[in-house]
């Protein structure tokens, strides 16, 4: 497996301590997640049926403000893996440094795969992906300059997996538009990433051609089941936007005060240039709190938001030492 947040099992080897008793603030998953309530018992012993998975799509669409067609999946991962089903293979660029599984996965299949630095450089690409925001970095791109990339690539890829809190930069309602594939996490907003649910959406084409090879029952019926619920609940969406952007001010300021510059980040993580980001991550690991450190970016050190008021003392305490 490539190098992920995530990797708890890796602080306890080296750290030591129960799962438990780590904070882990090594991925951009929300702490406080959505609260799921009772789950009928059908949705784990029946084969989820045509019309739940259609009820989920109508969620989606729902809450992403758009008409187009869409597919649930499992994680906006099992979409990246589907990519190079879509069309023949041919020259890929990705804007970089971004997410770290569209290279491999594209290469594997056979694409001529390119990392670039600026939008402009995707013209030309049979495949273009843009990761909008951005990880780990935050990077934004207004919807209107990707509209105008649209027409001088092949196919464009969207991954808006950390756009729930900022909806104005979402291109989900253009996604009926030949070329244009927006795929989107539902794990990371809704702090559920075991679930294990996505969607992707665009032209009726594309979302055919993922839809048959994603196969009859891409997702459970408890993932149905609490997607639906969550999608439909926009107070919870509203609330937990709203705090996440108040959260992020937060954990700023803190860091600010350790000395760290903030190079950027989403409503959900934080990326900060330290003098030591190996000492640092360290410091943070001997109190039980895991970050994400970048093998080629040695000052680099992302943060995910705590969530629970003791994460915040315990991080406090531990950046005081």
């Amino acid at each position: 497996m490539r190098e992920h947040g995530g990797n708890l099992d890796l602080a306890q080897q080296r750290f030591g301590g129960r799962a438990e008793d780590w904070i882990d603030l090594s991925t951009g998953i929300n702490r406080l997640p959505y609260p799921v309530g009772k789950i009928a018992a059908h949705h784990w012993q029946a084969l989820p049926s045509r019309s739940e998975i259609e009820a989920l799509h109508q969620a989606a669409r729902r809450a992403y403000r758009t008409s187009a067609p869409v597919v649930a999946i499992g994680g906006a991962q099992a979409a990246i893996q589907l990519l190079p089903q879509l069309a023949p293979n041919g020259r890929a660029r990705i804007l970089a440094p971004t997410y770290n599984e569209y290279a491999p996965v594209l290469t594997a299949a056979g694409w001529q795969v390119e990392e670039v630095r600026a939008l402009d450089a995707l013209v030309g690409a049979d495949l273009a992906v843009v990761i909008n925001p951005n990880n780990p970095d935050g990077r934004r791109h207004a919807p209107k300059d990707l509209l105008t990339l649209l027409p001088h690539v092949g196919r464009l890829i969207i991954d808006e997996s950390f756009v729930d809190a900022m909806p104005e930069l979402s291109l989900a309602s253009e996604a009926g538009q030949s070329g244009l594939l927006i795929l989107r996490s539902f794990g990371k907003f809704y702090g559920l990433a075991g679930l294990r649910l996505g969607f992707a959406l665009g032209h009726a084409d594309d979302i055919g051609k993922l839809a048959a090879a994603s196969g009859p029952w891409p997702v459970s019926g408890p993932a149905i089941a609490i997607g639906c619920r969550a999608l439909r609940d926009d107070d919870w969406a509203k609330s937990t936007s709203a705090r996440l952007a108040q959260d992020c001010t937060r954990l700023d300021e803190m860091a600010q005060a350790k000395g760290w510059r903030l190079v950027g980040g989403a409503p959900l993580f934080r990326l900060y240039e330290t003098p030591d980001a190996v000492a640092a991550q360290e410091k943070l690991a001997r109190g039980q709190i895991w970050s994400r450190l970048f093998a080629q970016q040695p000052a680099w050190l992302r943060l995910g938001v705590p969530g629970p008021e003791a994460e915040w003392e315990r991080l406090a305490e531990v950046l005081a030492r």
